[in-house]
This record gives structure tokens, C-alpha cells and sequence, in this order.
């Protein structure tokens, strides 16, 4: 399979909604500067975050999450928005990549060929949607609403990955200009943000 023909399958399913201009400020505010330090994530948990964001979103004719630094923004969303359980499930679901790459392929995803990670992240995905399907019952907040802010990581891990993988990129400037060839519109974006958004420091 051609990688953009991955990247087709894996943000299938409505993953990137359209955001009011607050939330989308938000996650562009959210994009950390040149130098980051990572808070949440070991080397070890960022090398397989980056090998996982290079998968789904590769570089093709433009710069892909990896090139974005997709990883520094997931890490800055877990630090400074996610509460303890949220972090504490997200970083569990990654340990259980690598345990299943392990079982798979005797070694850890980073480790793993190409073809391994598209094969185990294929498999990832169609778990999410099955997980996905048995709550299509039940109502959900939209992803943007503050009242639903409790419900925005509560999914299974791969649907949240793929959730903050898609937005960090779209939100980033290789996102945002190269790839989508957008400009930011006058009053569009804004430097604050409500303080219901997130836990942490994140307002401007």
C-alpha cells in the first residue's frame, strides 16, 4: 500500500471536525517553539510517538507530522490539558503498541520495518472503529464544546492518537499553509483562549 493511500485510511472518519476560531487558536497557541523541551514524554515513548504521527501523516509532495513536530505538540497537550487519567491512559496505550509490536514482530514499533508499523497501526485502527461502533448509541458532546472538555480523551487510545495527531498537524504552519494552503484570516485567530479550555498554562 502507498503511504498516502495509509494516510487515507487512517484519518478516515471525520477525525479532523471543523473548530471554532478559539479552539483552533488554541491548538496553534498550542504549538511549542524551537528548543522545546519534552515534559511528558521519555525518549523512548517520543521515538515511538514520532515513528507512529510519521506513519499516519508521512511526508509526500509536503511535510509530514514528523516534520511538523507533531510529537512536541501531543506532548505539550498531555502536560498542560490532559488530567492525570487522561495522560496515564495515553501513555498505557503506547506502552501497548510497543507490547504488541513485540508479540508481533520481536521488536519494539520504532524498531519494526515500515510494512510492520502500516500492518500494526491498520489493525489499531480497525479496533478503534469497532470500539467506536459500540458507542454510536449513546449521545456525545461535539469534539469542540467546553461542557464536553471531560469527554474530549475519553475515547479508545488510537481514536485519541489519531485525534491529536490530525489536529496538531493541520493546526501546525506546514499543516496550515503548506499542505491545506490556507492563510490566517484577520481576527481569526486569537492569542487567548477561555481558561475552561485546559487545566494547565495553556491560555495566552
Amino acid at each position: 500500500m502507498q503511504r498516502r493511500e495509509a494516510l487515507k485510511l487512517l484519518v478516515a472518519g471525520g477525525v479532523l471536525p471543523a473548530v471554532p476560531g478559539d479552539l483552533f487558536g488554541f491548538f496553534r497557541d498550542s504549538h511549542p517553539a524551537s528548543g522545546y523541551a519534552l515534559r511528558t514524554f521519555d525518549p523512548h515513548q517520543n521515538e515511538l510517538v514520532v515513528a507512529m504521527i510519521d506513519q499516519i501523516i508521512p511526508a509526500t509532495d509536503t511535510p509530514g507530522a514528523k516534520e511538523a513536530r507533531v510529537n512536541e505538540f501531543i506532548d505539550v497537550i498531555l502536560t498542560e490539558w490532559a488530567n492525570d487519567e487522561e495522560r496515564g491512559n495515553f501513555l498505557s496505550g503506547l506502552a501497548d503498541v510497543d507490547k504488541q509490536s513485540n508479540t508481533l514482530f520481536g521488536k519494539n514499533f520504532a524498531d519494526a520495518s515500515a510494512d510492520q508499523q502500516l500492518a500494526l497501526l491498520r489493525s489499531l485502527d480497525e479496533a478503534a472503529a469497532v470500539a467506536r461502533a459500540r458507542l454510536e448509541h449513546k449521545t456525545r458532546p461535539p469534539f469542540w464544546k467546553l461542557e464536553g472538555r471531560d469527554l474530549q480523551m475519553q475515547d479508545d487510545f488510537f481514536t485519541v492518537f489519531k485525534k491529536m495527531t490530525v489536529h496538531g498537524y493541520y493546526t501546525s504552519e506546514i499543516g496550515f499553509r503548506q499542505e491545506l494552503k490556507l492563510e490566517i484570516m484577520p481576527g481569526a485567530q486569537h492569542g487567548c483562549v477561555p481558561s475552561g479550555l485546559g487545566s494547565g498554562n495553556a491560555e495566552g
